[in-house]
């Protein structure tokens, strides 16, 4: 970066005001900034680009200047990179992406990095809106983005996959569906069941138990989505984990390279091995994709061509994610179709 520039942005301070931007606001004014001060760029010209009207471009670069955050020098706060950020959004032709410092102490064997989860909960409480219908999927990262909340609009909360441990479920996705809904004080639809079943009739009959198929009437209704992405191998993938070695050998030959939700992605982000879902408690891939907010929480090098094989499904028009893996998304293959478009890679 240049010394010479000197356009500040921040607002995600220590403490949490009701005042502070999230975290897809400051890298848009950061973005928005750099275009106007240090590029020329006129506010048509930023409007075309980021896709919304001139006027909102005024305000976002008035409210920089009313808060005291433009200094000339492009600067968020440390743990975000606003600049990968906007790359990454733009490669992909995401709504949003939000790329977090990797931990100094990281190795490839590493999950995602927890500080993933709490820059997940400021944005979900940027995008979630009074009324809306939040869904959660399984995932480490999105139990850490639930017990990192603190702040939600009235909205309910429902559980969108079944839970990797029955006999872990006060622990997991279960706690934190509960969790979400008591900082929202909205009504939380949990779901008391494994995600993977023996086989579809004991899947299909466990669909409408009471509990369980309340939660799946509010699937069609979800406005906003928390998923994780596992890369097909032990640890990092909750279905593979939970396969025997033949059901394993079985769907590797389809070339699996990512899933999410149980639904497993070859690496152009094809779905492969679709029986598995008729075994499965979760939504489907179809729901998901009309769903109109649908935030992916991943990093590390390990999931950096899941991540990238998964936002090329395009079920996904949001992520969280650390510079490890920007890194190599920013270098992955021939550039992706938009996001946004949502279409099925398969053109089904």
């Amino acid at each position: 970066m240049n010394s010479s520039e000197e356009i500040a942005v921040s607002g995600m301070s220590a403490g949490r005001s009701a005042m502070r931007m999230g975290p897809a606001e400051l890298v848009q004014a950061a973005a928005m900034a750099r275009r106007f001060y240090l590029e020329g760029k006129s506010k048509i010209q930023i409007a075309e680009e980021f896709g919304v009207s001139r006027f909102k471009v005024a305000r976002v670069l008035e409210t920089a200047l009313e808060r005291d955050l433009v200094r000339i020098e492009i600067r968020v706060p440390a743990e975000l990179d606003a600049e990968r950020s906007d790359a990454l959004r733009a490669r992909y032709g995401l709504r949003h992406a939000v790329v977090v410092e990797s931990p100094a102490e990281v190795s490839e064997e590493s999950p995602d990095p927890e500080n993933l989860g709490e820059v997940a909960a400021d944005l979900l409480g940027e995008l979630v809106n009074e009324g809306d219908v939040l869904g959660l999927a399984w995932g480490r990262s999105t139990i850490h983005m639930a017990a990192a909340l603190d702040r939600l609009p009235p909205c309910t909360v429902v559980q969108l996959t079944g839970v990797y441990d029955a006999g872990t479920a006060e622990r997991g996705s279960v706690e934190a569906v509960r969790r979400a809904a008591q900082v929202s004080g909205g009504d939380a639809h949990p779901i008391y069941a494994p995600m993977l079943l023996p086989d579809a009739a004991t899947a299909e009959a466990l669909r409408h138990q009471t509990g369980i198929a309340r939660a799946f009437e509010y699937f069609d209704k979800v406005t906003v989505a928390c998923v994780s992405i596992g890369s097909w191998e032990p640890g990092i993938s909750t279905v593979y984990d939970m396969l025997s070695d033949e059901e394993r050998a079985h769907y590797s030959s389809f070339g699996v390279a990512a899933e999410t939700s149980a639904h497993l992605f070859d690496a152009e982000g094809r779905r492969v091995g679709r029986d598995l879902g008729e075994r499965c408690i979760t939504v489907k891939a179809d729901q998901l994709r009309r769903i109109p907010e649908v935030v992916a929480i991943a990093g590390g090098q390990r999931k950096a061509a899941a991540i990238d094989a998964v936002l090329r499904s395009g079920l996904v028009t949001s992520l969280v994610t650390d510079t490890a893996a920007a890194d190599y998304l920013m270098t992955a293959g021939s550039p992706p179709k938009s996001a946004l478009s949502r279409t099925d890679p398969d053109g089904i």
